[in-house]
């Protein structure tokens, strides 16, 4: 039986990386242009038109990311049985992913709402207007948050990944040794 995990962790780094990417992206790139518009009532409407084409990726990329990881899960059981260290990172991976997800899917449902409301206009895409509705405001001020949490979390993923990898090359090394 082969003891790669292509599939699964090219499933688990891409959604990754897309997860990651994408919610920075958008914070910076179309948050950032979006409330340069000088109408205020196309800041909203610009950056939830956008983020709106971005869902079903970012969706996608969470469920592929979360495939992998379980895919990964399930091909180095014997690693976590014998690595505590692997086992702790699964575990905090694990709980970082499920905020992340919900950070997301809630973000999303913000988005939701500053979109519905676009037409009160806005200072900036998640900066509210003098005049905005309270919510509107209430959720412009929690995106403010989440736009930075949720590639906060998705970025200590990645590094969590990447000690991951480190972790496997002593295992690898002991088992090439043994079948000398």
């Amino acid at each position: 039986m082969s003891e790669r995990n292509t599939i699964v962790r090219g499933m688990h780094d891409v959604g990754l990386a897309a997860w990651f990417g994408g919610s920075l992206m958008g914070a910076v790139g179309l948050n950032g242009a979006t409330a340069k518009a000088s109408d205020p009532t196309e800041r909203l409407r610009l950056s939830s038109l956008g983020w709106a084409k971005w869902a079903p990726v970012q969706l996608a990329a969470i469920i592929s990311h979360g495939i992998g990881g379980l895919g990964l899960i399930a091909g180095n059981t014997g690693r976590l049985t014998a690595q505590p260290e692997a086992r702790s990172n699964t575990k905090v991976k694990l709980v970082i992913t499920c905020i992340a997800g919900v950070a997301s899917l809630y973000s999303g449902f913000l988005g939701g709402v500053m979109a519905k409301h676009a037409e009160e206009g806005a200072e900036g895409v998640t900066e509210p207007d003098a005049t905005a509705s309270k919510k509107l405001a209430a959720a412009q001020r929690k995106q403010r948050v989440l736009q930075w949490v949720i590639p906060l979390l998705t970025g200590t993923l990645v590094v969590l990944a990447s000690q991951q990898g480190e972790q496997q090359r002593p295992l690898a090394g002991l088992l090439r040794r043994g079948k000398r």
